[in-house]
């Protein structure tokens, strides 16, 4: 009798058998084409818990014939990164294959554990494979983040899981000579919270309790009887994670201060990282409040920078005083609106030629050529403004910011109409 768990039986052994991850693993997919050509660089695993981050790193080391080293960053410090470096060295003197160093959780290295990769990843010495849960746009360091390429595992779908679930008894029933049938998985999947891990290892829980019993059928009522829990108010690391956030951007954007502390409460007592709240929160800022109260992102940046000094618990009231702050604010989107029409319209038409009078011109030849010839000084003139065209000869009068009808922006409307008359449409 086999006595490993039964998530450790099923895990896959190959790129065909990981479930929901076809984008990369499947016929066209980047892992796949990359181990059919044998061309593996360094790289980032990022995604939810259970989602196949650690089963692909193996995977890809079995596959490709490299020696393969792994390290937890929970646990493992720069000692330790040295070491595997140095015995890595040796490896690839004789196989000619560099070694595979996984790191699970790397966003929990500091910057001088991250650091002491570098120079071994540069040299090509350690093909490194991290896993994250978090963005690694903020929580790997740049240096590091350039010479690595990020592939992004998707949280599994609820019919992923209903197939992983059916999966997961077949086996059991096949390993224990018994004829389980679940008549629910909605309990198991919502507990898992699209963990596929946390899914196959309750499975194995409540199957364990009733194989004594003489019933087959397992119900939603059977699955809690065994778990003791009702599920989770909020799992930071599953689908909720991203529903919840989305309730509470959405509060603030809508001007609810009560929805935006329901919300960040839920986020708190989850156990959110309370730097991911802030973030969200100076995005908010810029995007829908904008120049309606341009203190909202001034809030929202020292916000950002009080809860890394002062940390948990009290954390939560500064946080709660920006939500509230952002919510109650007057809301606009213009310049957002500006800034997509502008790259939309830079897109579409190309790199249009800088006028000649608002070309730089440090060198002779380029005033000779008359660069910056016809540029006037501003501050040159009366009220610090002049009548000077800003934008390239094709393109002259175009519009890519609208002021909003917000008292703030109401005035600079009327500035501007004041400066550029009809020039541009206001």
């Amino acid at each position: 009798m086999n006595n490993s768990p039964l998530a450790e039986i099923l895990r896959p052994k190959s790129l065909d058998d990981v479930l929901g991850q076809e984008h990369l693993t499947g016929k066209s997919g980047t892992v796949k084409r990359m181990m059919e050509n044998d061309t593996l660089n360094s790289l980032i695993f990022w995604g939810p818990p259970g989602t196949g981050k650690t089963t692909l790193a193996e995977i890809i080391s079995e596959k490709s014939g490299r020696k393969f080293y792994k390290l937890s960053a929970v646990s493992a410090g720069v000692k330790d990164v040295r070491d595997i470096i140095e015995e890595a060295k040796k490896q690839n003197l004789f196989s000619g294959k560099s070694p595979i160093l996984f790191i699970d959780e790397i966003h929990r290295f500091n910057k001088s554990q991250q650091d002491s990769l570098l120079h071994a990843v540069e040299k090509g010495w350690i093909t490194l494979i991290g896993a994250t849960t978090e963005n690694p746009s903020f929580e790997v360091v740049s240096a590091l983040l350039s010479r690595t390429q990020v592939y992004i595992l998707k949280a599994l779908t609820f019919e992923k899981l209903e197939e992983l679930a059916e999966i997961a008894v077949s086996k059991y029933n096949d390993l224990n000579q018994t004829k389980f049938f679940l008549e629910e998985k909605e309990a198991f999947i919502q507990y898992s919270g699209g963990d596929a891990r946390k899914l196959i290892n309750s499975i194995e829980l409540v199957l364990n309790q009733f194989k004594s019993a003489k019933k087959n059928k397992i119900s939603n009522k059977d699955v809690l009887s065994v778990l003791q829990e009702n599920m989770a108010l909020y799992d930071k690391n599953g689908e909720q994670h991203y529903d919840i956030i989305s309730a509470f951007i959405k509060s603030m954007r809508g001007s609810d201060p009560n929805g935006a502390v329901y919300w960040l409460a839920r986020m708190l007592v989850g156990g959110e990282d309370i730097k991911f709240i802030a973030r969200r929160m100076m995005i908010l800022a810029a995007e829908d409040i904008g120049l309606a109260n341009p203190n909202a992102l001034v809030m929202a940046n020292n916000c950002f920078q009080a809860i890394n000094v002062i940390g948990n618990p009290e954390a939560r009231i500064i946080l709660s005083e920006t939500a509230v702050y952002l919510a109650v604010s007057p809301k606009s989107n213009s310049t957002y609106n500006a800034i997509n029409e502008a790259m939309a319209f830079v897109k579409k038409t190309g790199n249009l030629p800088v006028p000649l009078h608002l070309r730089n011109a440090p060198t002779k030849l380029m005033k000779n050529l008359d660069y910056g010839k016809d540029y006037q000084y501003a501050h040159s003139y009366e009220g610090n403004f002049v009548d000077l065209e800003f934008l390239p000869d094709d393109i002259t009068g175009t519009t890519f910011y609208n002021p909003a009808n917000n008292s703030t922006e109401k005035k600079i409307r009327e500035q501007l109409k004041d400066k550029w008359k009809d020039k541009y449409d206001l």
